[in-house]
Formats: C-alpha cells, structure tokens, sequence
C-alpha cells in the first residue's frame, strides 16, 4: 500500500457507523446520527454527540438517522456524516483522499446503491466500492468464503437483517428484511406503553432490550426499573419489569428474523443445505448479540446457530480485511460504481 492511498473501510448502518483503518484495525465506532438545526439548516452535532440530544433537544433542533432500514434516506445528511467520519479516522493524514468501501444491504437497489457511491465520493473518496453486508459479514468472521462450501450468514443490525448463503465467494441465496434491532426496541416500548400506561424513548427501549432482554424465556430471570411517563397522568412514574415479559413482547420481531432464515434455507440448494447443516448458521450483526438467541435459531429450524466472534464488527473488519487484499476478493466485492 502506498503512503499516498489511505484506504478506509466503513461499516454504514441505520444504528452505528464503524470505520476500520487497514493495519488499525477500528477507528470510530459512533451512532449514525446528526442533529440540524432548523432555523439555517446548518449542522450542529455529528455521531455520539448527536445521540445524546435525541429526545431532548428543543424544537428549533432536530435529530436525523439519515440511515433507514440500511439505506440513505437522507443524502445531504449522509454525506456530511461520511464527510466527518472519514475526516475524524484518518486526521492527521487527510492531504490524500481514500479508497473507500462502504457495506450495504443485501437487498439493496442499483440506484441506492449508487447513490452510497455518490455520497462517498462526494464526502472526500477517490474510489468508493460498495460491497453487500452478508459476504464482509462473513469475511469479518473469519470464514473461508472461496470455497465450494456453502455457508449461511445471518447479519442483524439496527435497521435490517441480512440472509445469506455464501459459496465460492459470491451469494447463492439472500433476503433481506427490515426486521431488527431498531423494531424489537420499538416493540419494547409498545409493550411498556400497552401494560404499564408509561411512555419510554428509543434510548430506554434499548437499554431494557440489553440489561434485560432475551430470545428465549429464563429460568432466573433478570429485572429492570424503567422509568418514564405517565400516559394517565403525565407524571414520571417507574415500574419494574422482566426478562420473560420482554421475551413475550418481542416474540413477533424475532419471529420475522427466524423467518427470513428459514425462508433461505427453503431456496438453498441441497448440496449446499447438508454444508450447512454441518457447519451451522453463523451469527453476526450488534442484535444477534440478543441473550440466546442462537438458541432460538435452533429450536425454530433444527440447524445449529453459533455467534461470531465480536459480532458488534464483522462486518467492520470484513471491510478492512476485504481492503488488504483486494486482489483476492477482487471477484467477490467489486463492482464499481
């Protein structure tokens, strides 16, 4: 790699934006979030900043996920995200501009695809390449993804879930469905607001989801105090809940995920499918991170799920894998604009 071609790899999702710096490994890890303000359109916050005002700030400032469901909503935003994370990971060597690779969903469109691109380019890339989650997913975790064996990925973000199965380095079979991290939150605040009659935000959804949320019912189960707004009366007021209520709460959202997972499986080719039902479904993604939730997997489609090691940045360190040695994946990664 020459001095004068820095090359960033950067994991773009609805929830969080990881960047990763060949021979550094990762960089930045910050929610996708900015806050604008209303009256001159000019942005204030960027990435952890911004999360922090979400649900507090005042009307005259608004918090944008320009990310929706893994793909730009907001192109402006996004750039000017990209524009400052790509800044904030290379400084202080940002006189050359990078090589950048950018993860997407598996579904995703040529147009939003292009439009990933753009945004790159726009924010300061030389040469941005746009690659699909499930296949850096699987790089990230360490599978061989060049041999004639198939393997399954199941990468679950914030806004989507990826499904794919992997075969001499390209996608045999894929879904991608926008059922994840960010749903079985909103479902976590839907149940808290239906039996408790009090309003939480995303950021309290989310911290139960992790304290104590799981797949699968516990025998021991863990509690949490949630505090938030009495619909009734519209005073703070806090209640107590448990794992086993959040189970039954989200139970629809993981059954859409185990769904898209099965429905892969049904249009897997046989060859492939006794491959996977050797080597098991390999769980990557910050919501597979869900308590038992490998466990689910198997009780719902009889085929061994296990999580990869540090899920949170497979698909980070795919990027920056995948980046290294580009002669290799060449095949499996490229397509330019």
């Amino acid at each position: 790699m020459s001095i004068f071609t820095r090359k960033l790899g950067i994991d773009l999702g609805t929830a969080n934006t990881l960047v990763y710096l060949p021979g550094k490994g990762i960089v930045l890890n910050e929610p996708s979030v900015v806050a604008v303000s209303e009256q001159d359109n000019r942005i204030i916050a960027i990435g952890a900043e911004a999360k922090g005002m979400i649900g507090k700030t005042p009307e005259s400032i608004i918090t944008y996920l320009p990310m929706k469901d893994g793909v730009i909503a907001d192109y402006r935003v996004t750039e000017a995200m990209l524009r400052y994370f790509m800044n904030k990971a290379l400084k202080p060597f940002n006189f050359f501009k990078p090589d950048v690779m950018v993860s997407v969903p598996a579904g995703v469109t040529s147009t939003e695809r292009r439009a990933v691109v753009e945004a790159a380019i726009r924010a300061g890339a030389k040469n941005a390449y746009v690659v699909k989650e499930p296949i850096l997913a699987a790089i990230g975790a360490g599978i061989p993804i060049h041999e004639s064996r198939g393997y399954m990925v199941v990468d679950i973000g914030g806004g989507t879930t990826d499904v794919a199965v992997i075969s001499l380095g390209g996608i045999v079979s894929s879904t991608s469905v926008k059922w994840a991290g960010n749903k079985i939150d909103q479902a976590i605040a839907d149940y808290i607001k239906k039996t408790f009659n009090l309003a939480i935000g995303d950021r309290t959804a989310e911290e139960v989801k992790l304290k104590i949320g799981a797949a699968v019912p516990l025998e021991e189960e863990l509690r949490v105090t949630i505090k938030g707004r009495d619909f009734i009366q519209g005073l703070p007021r806090s209640a107590q809940v448990g794992t086993n209520e959040i189970v039954h709460a989200i139970d629809n959202e993981l059954k859409q995920i185990v769904k898209a997972i099965k429905d892969v499986l049904a249009e897997t080719p046989p060859e492939l499918a006794s491959d996977i039902i050797d080597y098991g479904i390999i769980m990557t993604g910050g919501s597979s991170l869900l308590r038992n939730f490998p466990d689910l997997v198997y009780r719902r489609t009889g085929v061994k799920a296990t999580l990869a090691e540090d899920p949170l940045f497979c698909v980070a360190k795919g990027t920056g894998i995948a980046l290294e040695h580009l002669d290799v994946y060449k095949k499996a990664v490229l397509s330019k604009k």
